[in-house]
């Protein structure tokens, strides 16, 4: 009998052919799906079995996306539900002047807390989540290619979450505005630990953020089903993938700004104290190169989620797909080059100002090509009226007009008159809300079905919608009056007789309205989500979209992983459903007995091997809990217990990935149709030394912004550079690094040629980490007997920040090495190819250059030594 080849798995295989492989697979292996063999019994039994949820309390060692993506979702909204009521006690205090509700201080910790929430603990992690549960099945995959690393993440963002947000119950909430500008933020005028909790809590949740990044970004690139080109790639992955990148690129600048505000802080070394060769401006540019990146890291997943549900909603492809795809790209460069314009009341330079003011305005060129997509793609389909189009064209109106004064407080002269005013109150929480807030909950009623094989209430959405539609308006378009009128932002009255009494009184009553159908949608979402009938956990694809993710049917994804070669699969072939289910495609049970995925190259996703995963584990947890011990205690000064936490931290560390890295007997599986590929892989072809080289990436860019600041301070306070800077450790520094370097670089090679390889490499990495030591070791007395002190001078403090930092990572080396030596010893580190020692050793390599560029920046800079 002829074997029927769908029309996708045809154009999977006609485009194939018309272009090299990346890895040497034969494209026309995809003509044997869908397969027609019998499945043995018992298949799928077995495949529930392994990638069951674990029950009662060992629930909280789960680790599968479907689970940790849902408690993720739940945690960021309960955040966002949280900073509204810090919101309402605010508005309620401004709805009449001179009102005594709270003291001054404590509204102080209110828009503080507000802003810091809504930004650190709702924004960012709300698109995350959503990301860890919906991409896996959007691109095929069984889950996300580092599960443990995912639920460290939420455990470390829902504990340090939730200490942090319990901070203003105790009066030890931050009181300096979700920024935290030096001066005011030092400990002349911030006392107390107050500050601290902001600085060591958020520099810890960034953290968390972070390693979903990486997360997120290595599963786009290597985890997509087959056939799934970057031409083939759903928006919505598109989006996560350049949401990853930017975190990757511009949280760095977050936590090199609070590491440098606790160093002062804590040791008194003055890098925003103008009056010893410090700058308050420096906080200024390393806090928005990343806090203007951030509204676009927000802006893009969200935007691409708003419109893989526009297709859906108008039953038509996305008009202008590749433009929009370039859109959201040039979106995320540009963000990059526009950060000053937060400063243009500082006195910057006519160039820069009107540098920043055309980039203000151009990212807005992007933004504008994908509003155009969306209308398009309605006006030529068949909308769908239902809850979910009701937020998507609401939100596109909010986040228009909150577009139209983004523009305007662009332009330096206006920007002028509006900055630090409700008008830009106004102007934001338009952006934010109708950008993420609406399609955030337009998302909630269009993938619920998905989730639990239940639709939240239409009759009560469209009662949610007309809420928040009216609440928006009502509360915040009065702002723009109030701001033109003068009202600044952050304070917590103003005097009666200026005609600003009823603008805020209506913009409370919006704050109320908005309230309103939060706390609908939070009723109706309990009534569904408690329900006992809640069906077999299929997807119900009500609304008919076409993306993977309907297929979903349990903690495993999809019963097997489809050749996919349209943006919209389940349109493309109407029997896909039946095929995927019936097991006929790639991966339809567990050929190991574990927990498995299909790893795939990076732009065409021709299939490469099977990765074995990791399942439920404690470690995960126990890290996440001592890594916030850690933290927490260093705020309060609990020095040694802080210390122990962080030893019981790396003990948890270093056992979750103790086993991650393991040979199994068998060196190839049938990964279906026939198709043998092998279980285990190193070098660039794993998927771990793509996860190690963008964790170097984020190292680069937080030592980049360490080095900015040396060169900042230097170029504003030349006069305070007074210590000529040494040269002794220039020549047995540079020798000890290259030594180093050298030596991370020949482990591979010597564990691939030499019968006695894995002993040489773990001497070698030892020797690596012993010389970065005695470079560091070497390069901070040179400048102590030199007589630099880091309280002394912007110079002093500039120098051992950079010194302070590449201590933290040469800790890491040495925890590494003595890692890498362990396995070693245990066995566990066998030639010709080892997966943990292509990791560790791009860490030192990296490690080594780090330290090349500490110890020459401040010597080569000054030239003249003074």
């Amino acid at each position: 009998m002829t074997q029927r080849v769908p029309a996708g798995v045809a154009g999977a295989v006609s485009d194939a052919e018309t272009a090299p492989s990346e890895t040497g697979f034969d494209a026309r292996l995809y003509e044997r799906f869908p397969t027609q063999d019998p499945r043995p019994p018992g298949e799928l039994e077995a495949l529930k079995k392994v990638w069951e949820t674990p029950g009662g309390w060992r629930a909280f060692s789960a680790v599968n996306n479907n689970f940790i993506g849902f408690l993720f979702i739940v945690t960021a909204f309960g955040f966002f539900v949280a900073a509204g009521v810090l919101s309402l006690v605010m508005r309620v205090q401004l709805s009449a002047p001179l009102a005594g509700i709270v003291p001054q201080e404590t509204y102080n910790q209110l828009f503080t807390m507000h802003g810091s929430v809504m930004m650190f603990l709702f924004a960012v992690p709300a698109v995350e989540a959503i990301a860890v549960m919906l991409l896996p099945q959007m691109i095929g995959a069984r889950d996300l290619p580092f599960p443990r690393l995912s639920a460290y993440s939420y455990w470390a963002y829902l504990i340090g979450g939730v200490v942090f947000f319990c901070s203003i119950f105790v009066s030890l909430a931050p009181s300096g505005g979700w920024f935290m500008y030096p001066p005011l933020s030092s400990s002349v005028y911030a006392q107390g630990i107050n500050a601290d909790f902001w600085l060591l809590g958020i520099g810890f949740i960034e953290i968390s953020a972070i390693a979903g990044a990486i997360e997120l970004t290595v599963g786009v690139l290597r985890t997509r089903a087959p056939g799934m080109t970057l031409a083939k790639m759903p928006l919505y992955a598109w989006a996560v993938l350049i949401f990853g990148v930017m975190i990757i690129l511009a949280f760095p600048a977050m936590i090199m700004v609070t590491f440098l505000l606790e160093l002062e802080r804590a040791f008194n070394w003055p890098l925003f104290d103008a009056t010893r060769g410090g700058d308050p401006l420096l906080y200024q540019h390393l806090f928005w190169f990343f806090g203007h990146p951030d509204v676009y890291i927000i802006f893009i997943p969200a935007s691409a989620m708003l419109s893989t549900m526009i297709v859906t909603v108008a039953q038509k492809p996305l008009v202008g797909h590749e433009i929009v795809v370039m859109a959201l790209i040039a979106t995320g460069f540009i963000s990059f080059g526009v950060w000053a314009h937060h400063m243009f009341t500082v006195g910057l330079p006519g160039l820069s100002a009107g540098y920043f003011s055309a980039a203000s305005m151009a990212v807005a060129i992007p933004a504008g090509a994908q509003v155009f997509a969306w209308i398009a793609t309605l006006a030529s389909g068949k909308v769908r009226r239902n809850v979910p189009s009701l937020f998507l064209i609401g939100g596109i109106l909010i986040f228009v007009m909150g577009g139209l004064t983004g523009v305007m407080v662009g332009m330096v002269a206006f920007d002028g008159q509006a900055h630090d005013t409700y008008f830009v109150v106004a102007h934001f929480h338009y952006v934010l809300i109708g950008s993420m807030v609406f399609p955030l909950f337009a998302a909630f009623y269009y993938w619920t079905p998905m989730i639990n094989g239940q639709q939240l209430s239409e009759r009560v959405g469209r009662w949610v919608f007309w809420l928040n539609f009216v609440g928006v308006h009502v509360c915040f378009l009065p702002m723009h009056l109030s701001g033109l009128m003068g009202m600044p932002r952050r304070v917590d009255t103003y005097l009666p007789g200026r005609s600003m009494e009823l603008p805020n009184l209506i913009s409370t009553l919006g704050a109320f309205i908005m309230a309103a159908g939060v706390l609908l949608f939070v009723i109706d979402a309990l009534r569904c989500y408690s329900r006992r009938d809640r069906g077999d956990g299929n997807a119900r694809n009500v609304y008919n979209g076409g993306t993977l993710e309907w297929l979903s049917t349990g903690n495993y994804g999809i019963r097997s992983i489809p050749v996919v070669s349209s943006l919209e699969p389940l349109w493309a072939d109407a029997r896909l459903r039946e095929d995927v289910e019936a097991g006929r495609y790639f991966l339809p049970g567990t050929t190991t007995g574990a927990r498995e995925t299909l790893i795939t190259s990076s732009s065409r996703a021709e299939p490469q091997y099977v990765q074995i995963m990791p399942g439920p584990a404690w470690s995960p947890l126990l890290a996440a809990l001592f890594t916030a011990g850690f933290f927490l205690l260093l705020t309060v000064k609990a020095l040694a217990l802080s210390a122990i936490c962080g030893v019981l931290t790396i003990a948890c560390v270093m056992r979750w990935v103790w086993h991650n890295d393991r040979h199994i007997p068998q060196k190839q599986v049938d990964a279906g149709g026939g198709i043998l590929l092998p279980t285990y892989v190193a070098g660039p072809a794993s998927h771990g030394w793509w996860a190690a080289v963008l964790l170097v990436v984020v190292l680069g860019m937080i030592y980049l912004m360490a080095m900015f600041a040396y060169l900042y301070l230097h170029g504003a306070h030349p006069d305070a550079w007074r210590i000529t800077a040494p040269r002794g450790a220039l020549v047995p520094g540079v020798l000890l690094l290259g030594a180093s370097g050298a030596l991370a670089f020949a482990a591979r090679p010597l564990l691939a040629r030499f019968q006695r390889g894995s002993g040489l490499s773990a001497w070698a990495m030892s020797l690596s980490m012993l010389c970065l030591v005695a470079a560091l070791v070497v390069d901070a007395l040179d400048w102590w007997h030199a007589g630099l002190r880091g309280d002394a001078s912007g110079q002093g403090a500039a120098i051992f920040a950079m010194l302070a930092w590449h201590s933290s990572i040469v800790l890491a080396v040495v925890l590494s090495a003595l890692y890498y030596l362990a396995r070693w010893m245990r066995g566990l580190a066998p030639g010709p190819a080892n997966k943990t020692l292509e990791a560790l050793r791009i860490l030192f390599m990296y490690a080594a250059l780090e330290g090349a560029a500490g110890l020459l920046l401040p010597r080569a800079l000054p030239w003249s030594g003074v």
